[in-house]
């Protein structure tokens, strides 16, 4: 669907732009994250899982900055991980200011588990586009990203 709403030529292509890429990205991330519900897991769960488990451990605003979320919301998923015992948080020993959030053993069992069928559901997904259509795609994404800093 496009948009509706009756403006410039480049209001229109902008507003069209805007609900094809939100769509596409809702649907996309709906079909490659369903699966996360069988581990009990939200995406920014799993998120903040395999953040620690390819950069190591992490404070949790930096964690936060990783996935795309706020400080409030990291809280609160940090607290649901570390309750389940899949990451644990520890002061910094020549820090003590400073809380870094560690990937238990636990939680790098279980994202191991998990990450094989996630690759393979991205592919999936994205197989839909040739390869030279998908990093096209990527350095479009990335340059519309970067503009809105």
């Amino acid at each position: 669907m496009s948009t509706h709403y009756q403006g410039t030529p480049e209001e229109e292509r902008a507003l069209d732009s805007y609900i094809k890429l939100s769509r596409a990205a809702e649907a996309v991330g709906q079909r490659i994250n369903g699966h996360l519900q069988a581990y009990d897991l939200t995406t920014s769960q799993f998120g903040a899982l395999e953040a620690l488990y390819f950069l190591g451990p992490m404070q949790s605003g930096q964690l936060g900055e990783k996935i795309l979320k706020s400080s409030g919301n990291m809280t609160l998923v940090i607290d649901n991980l570390e309750k389940r015992g899949l990451v644990t948080r520890e002061r910094r020993v020549d820090d003590r200011r400073c809380v870094e959030v560690h990937l238990t053993a636990v939680g790098r069992t279980l994202i191991e588990t998990i990450l094989p069928d996630h690759v393979a559901g991205v592919v999936a997904a994205f197989g839909v586009l040739t390869a030279v259509e998908q990093e096209q795609l990527g350095a479009l994404c990335r340059q519309l990203g970067l503009a809105q800093r």
